[in-house]
């Protein structure tokens, strides 16, 4: 049973297959896919498609994922264009990594596995529990290969004050007011930071302010949600204490607490990689393009912990023209899909 895919047979259908609601059906597609190619996958509990060639060390481990954003967005193709939801991120990262996968010569063992639910909780990666020598995640690139990210934290900072009449506010704490000095305090939590070489600085923002019941009445709580792009080494730990302090310092008597919003798996820290790491190398040679961070979180960080990781794959997440990935416009190059799986099995073939 010949082991060679054509990518672009595969994305087509890929992408006409709906992923943002539910991925049943893109996923029972790429188990047939990998059997019709002699490949035998499995599917674990928490709904990875699990598939391996070859044996022994070095193991090298392929990562992406098949579920999408919302809204889905019909297949269509103009020229050497394909568009859709999905058409690179990612399942034309997967198309490319998949390619890779069946056509290379594996002197050594090659796991792909291809986790359900990045766009969310990404409790499919949460899962995995993998030993392996090096690891690629598929996202759109651009054919660089990314070797650092900015990690993702969220959380809510709650104010507390005191009710009172709106008549005599003097009679309560307005946690309103009480948020706005807070807000001016955050402005300065990273005026000391030292920017990272190739991510530069972290980023704090407020996105959403709620507090509040009634017009006439000054508001006991207000709740602030915080969007944290944090830098290596920072960790959710680091950055809470210093977050804490940072208030206490500015504002020590402001009522203020934060905390991590809940979720069942850790966030998505950040990571880097040595740029001299054979994975990198083996791709620079193979035909990537140099060495750069990537500007999005993505699942690299859970494996980042256990080996050198590297994200790599066709698409952009933006254009000249705005976002491409999670847009209504989202496309990929059909030359650059092809580019990326001769470039992935070039780079399989130089680590093994």
């Amino acid at each position: 049973m010949s082991t060679t895919l054509d990518p672009i047979d595969f994305l087509e259908r890929a992408v006409g297959i709906p992923s943002n609601e539910g991925v049943e059906e893109m996923r029972e597609f790429l188990c047939e896919t990998l059997v019709e190619h002699g490949v035998e996958p499995r599917v674990d509990g928490a709904g990875n498609v699990l598939a391996s060639r070859g044996e022994g060390l070095p193991h090298t481990l392929l990562n992406t994922h098949i579920d999408t954003v919302s809204p889905h967005v019909p297949f269509d193709r103009a020229g050497e264009v394909i568009r859709g939801r999905g058409s690179c991120d990612a399942k034309g990262p997967l198309a490319a990594m998949l390619a890779a996968f069946l056509g290379c010569e594996p002197d050594g063992r090659i796991t792909l596995a291809v986790t359900p639910d990045e766009e969310t909780l990404s409790t499919g990666a949460h899962h995995l529990s993998l030993e392996f020598d090096r690891c690629i995640v598929g996202e759109p690139t651009d054919l660089d290969v990314c070797i650092a990210a900015k990690g993702r934290f969220q959380g809510t900072l709650t104010v507390r004050g005191k009710n009172a009449h709106a008549a005599e506010p003097e009679t309560g704490t307005n946690a309103i007011s009480g948020a706005g000095r807070v807000l001016v305090a955050l402005e300065s939590f990273d005026a000391d930071a030292d920017p990272h070489p190739d991510l530069g600085g972290p980023t704090l923002t407020p996105t959403i302010i709620e507090g509040g019941t009634a017009t006439n009445q000054v508001p006991a709580g207000c709740r602030i949600t915080l969007d944290r792009r944090s830098v290596p080494p920072e960790t959710t730990g680091e950055f809470a204490d210093a977050l804490g302090a940072h208030l206490e310092s500015h504002v020590p008597d402001v009522d203020a607490e934060f905390r991590f919003t809940e979720r069942e798996t850790p966030f998505l820290e950040a990571f880097e990689t040595d740029p001299g790491e054979p994975v990198v190398e083996a791709l620079r040679a193979a035909g990537a393009g140099d060495p750069r961070p990537f500007t999005a979180a993505t699942e690299a960080s859970y494996f980042a912990n256990e080996a050198p990781t590297v994200v790599f794959g066709p698409g952009v997440l933006a254009d000249a023209e705005g976002a491409v990935a999670h847009g209504d416009r989202e496309y990929v190059r059909i030359e650059r899909v092809r580019w990326a799986a001769e470039v992935l099995e070039g780079a399989l073939a130089r680590l093994h």
